[in-house]
């Protein structure tokens, strides 16, 4: 984020104060970020076969976090830009990027999505959002945003949780209050997303929507896999048409 950005409005303080204290445990598997470690080599093969290969793409990470799927997307061979507004989740995922000595095309930046927006208007093959919705209280703002970065043509990759009581169940009080998958308070249920919403969203901003697949977790084997089911997690594939109109 540049110096503008602290100035932008869609940002809940008490959201980046929240993760800012895990902000250390970002890269620990076992922490409270665990769950992001195991879902990332998911949406990472699903975004990567959905833009035809990351190798070579130009792509911007907004609410990128300590780096777990900026970092892996670079590794691919992306040319990936990581914002957020966590000053301290950026510290670590630099920090990260650094103790691993590899020589990846990943920058990161203190910037609100709407301020690169404006700043980089179409300049990226791929964005991504994921796990990031839920937390602003605005979601539509970055959904435009997200649409304004992309460029005709490109690929917009969202992901979030439906809002229903299957959802609340599973991901508020299954999740945080009976297996400690995440901390408590992680989630406000009143912020999460339908798909019929979060797809409005992408029309309004002149995206088309391609694809919207779920994401389950297994209590048994404790490990998430992609389907049809949409109930609790999902992720959204969208283009921006390379034709006004198509």
């Amino acid at each position: 984020m540049n110096g503008s950005a602290a100035h932008n409005g869609n940002a809940d303080r008490r959201e980046l104060d929240k993760f800012a204290e895990l902000a250390h445990r970002w890269w620990d598997p076992n922490s409270e970020f665990k769950p992001l470690h195991d879902i990332n080599p998911l949406r990472l093969d699903w975004i990567d076969a959905a833009c035809g290969g990351l190798a070579g793409k130009r792509v911007i990470d907004v609410g990128c976090g300590g780096g777990i799927l900026a970092e892996s997307m670079a590794a691919r061979g992306a040319r990936v830009t990581g914002i957020d507004l966590g000053e301290r989740a950026l510290s670590v995922a630099r920090l990260h990027l650094l103790e691993s000595g590899e020589e990846l095309a990943l920058d990161y930046r203190l910037i609100a999505a709407e301020d690169m927006a404006a700043e980089a208007a179409g300049s990226f093959d791929v964005v991504t959002c994921m796990e990031m919705l839920e937390h602003v209280p605005d979601p539509a703002s970055t959904v435009r945003a997200c649409a304004a970065l992309v460029r005709p043509g490109g690929r917009v990759f969202l992901s979030t949780i439906n809002r229903n009581p299957k959802a609340y169940l599973f991901a508020v009080v299954g999740a945080e209050y009976i297996l400690d998958l995440l901390p408590r308070g992680t989630h406000d249920y009143a912020r999460f997303l339908r798909p019929a919403e979060l797809s409005r969203y992408c029309r309004q901003s002149g995206l088309a929507v391609d694809e919207i697949i779920g994401m389950s977790y297994n209590l048994f084997d404790k490990t998430y896999s992609l389907g049809a089911d949409t109930s609790v997690n999902y992720l959204m594939r969208a283009t921006l048409p390379a034709n006004p109109g198509d």
